[in-house]
């Protein structure tokens, strides 16, 4: 495993991980309400959706968002990630698997205390929908394992829901 130059990524000192950090404002807590975060072998990965209304149409049928990805290991071992693998959910229950190298078209290496940051898209037919996934690790020992990313809703305005 050969580290690489990341300018997206930043060593972590003292107890400043997400969720500890203190939250002062509304928007903080309404930017808290939208996170979402799964731990596996002490890496940890926090998502965080957004409906972009202008690179959507409810016209045509197409809505869009983007998703920020922080992925934190909290570990003693140096980390690589080396694959992706998604599952994509619409409105009516269509899946879409998508698989893949690394992310954002890095395979980022991860010293303890390290964090990388990325942000992608996903379209999607229908006004609401689902994703999950998980990412293939190396640790710097050659032992190979999934992390959990954890399952995140994609809503929009127009998504009317309906309580039974």
């Amino acid at each position: 495993m050969k580290p690489r130059s990341n300018k997206r990524q930043t060593r972590l000192t003292g107890d400043c991980s997400p969720g500890i950090l203190g939250y002062d404002t509304e928007q903080d807590f309404r930017k808290l309400a939208r996170m979402y975060r799964a731990v596996t072998r002490q890496i940890e990965v926090t998502v965080e959706p957004n409906f972009l209304p202008e690179r959507s149409s409810v016209d045509r049928g197409q809505y869009f968002w983007s998703y920020t990805i922080v992925i934190t290991n909290t570990g003693a071992e140096t980390v690589q990630l080396r694959t992706r693998h998604w599952i994509i959910t619409d409105a009516t229950g269509h899946k879409q698997d998508v698989r893949g190298e690394g992310v954002v078209g890095e395979q980022p290496v991860l010293a303890p205390g390290e964090r990388f940051e990325y942000t992608s898209g996903v379209p999607l037919p229908t006004a609401s929908g689902f994703m999950t996934g998980r990412y293939q690790m190396v640790s710097a020992s050659g032992e190979r394992f999934e992390v959990d990313v954890p399952t995140f809703s994609l809503d929009s305005p127009d998504n009317k829901r309906v309580l039974n």
